[in-house]
């Protein structure tokens, strides 16, 4: 199937995709509610589309990783996943109204499936982990069409089997639920073979929809304190991630208002 650029899903849909440059990438400025909208017009089209959550990590990453700096800013659908974002944004006057968390959207989209009987597939996480994610959407959701499911833990040999089980599936929307950037760099090394329209990287939403963690409590994410959250339940795995890499995003940001400063008349 042949995938869209950013000109041409912009023009199978009637909503103004409001695409920005901010920190050396771009950025979709969009709503939860133009999110699926677009996303229905992805599905019509049928032409595949990975949509990319925005968050500080990535924007760190991508600077020192050329692979992952391509696949994001060839991105067509760029949506403000962090917080820090939201922030970078204001600070360099950037238009972004709101963040759209990758799960809030994950799950509204899943409602979207069941309403709409789009066929969906789970890939990734531990098996019991990603099955437990098939019984809890097929108990709250009874027509739901499940297309397939398939654990993220796999060898390079078996990707083969996995991208044609996945187009066989007939699936109209893919949540992968692997790291990143392991999953930017497998939806974009197989986009084209997957026959899905609709593709998202979701990290670590299947655990939390299966139970096995936790978000944080409402306020907190209100507050854009969710990434506090998760330090706290795993601070010697995510100290480096947080600390070392907001302060990076920080300081990035912070040049990149200097510069601009600078640059005004």
């Amino acid at each position: 199937m042949e995938t869209l650029g950013a000109d041409s899903l912009s023009n199978l849909t009637q909503i103004d995709l409001k695409r920005y440059p901010i920190l050396d990438t771009y950025v979709n400025a969009l709503s939860m509610e133009e999110l699926i909208e677009v996303t229905e017009d992805i599905i019509s089209a049928k032409k595949p589309v990975q949509l990319i959550g925005l968050n500080a990590e990535k924007v760190i990453v991508m600077r020192h990783d050329a692979l992952l700096r391509d696949i994001i800013n060839n991105c067509p659908l760029l949506h403000v996943d962090g917080a820090s974002i939201v922030w970078a944004a204001k600070t360099l006057g950037v238009p972004v109204k709101e963040r759209v968390a990758g799960i809030d959207l994950f799950l509204r989209l899943v409602e979207l499936a069941q309403k709409k009987q789009y066929r969906i597939y789970l890939f990734g996480a531990k098996e019991e982990v990603v099955q437990k994610v098939r019984e809890v959407f097929e108990s709250k959701y009874p027509e739901i069409q499940i297309a397939g499911c398939r654990n993220g833990y796999f060898s390079e040999d078996e990707e083969a089997e996995i991208v044609a089980d996945i187009a066989r599936s007939e699936a109209d929307m893919l949540f992968v639920g692997i790291s990143s950037p392991q999953k930017e760099y497998w939806i974009d090394k197989y986009l084209s073979q997957l026959n899905v329209p609709f593709v998202m990287g979701v990290g670590g939403s299947f655990d939390v929809v299966a139970g096995k963690t936790s978000r944080a409590p409402l306020w907190m994410q209100r507050h854009g304190l969710e990434w506090f959250y998760r330090f706290m339940q795993e601070p010697r795995r995510l100290w480096k991630r947080y600390l070392t890499g907001n302060a990076s995003f920080i300081w990035l940001t912070i040049r990149a208002k200097i510069t601009q400063t600078h640059k005004s008349p």
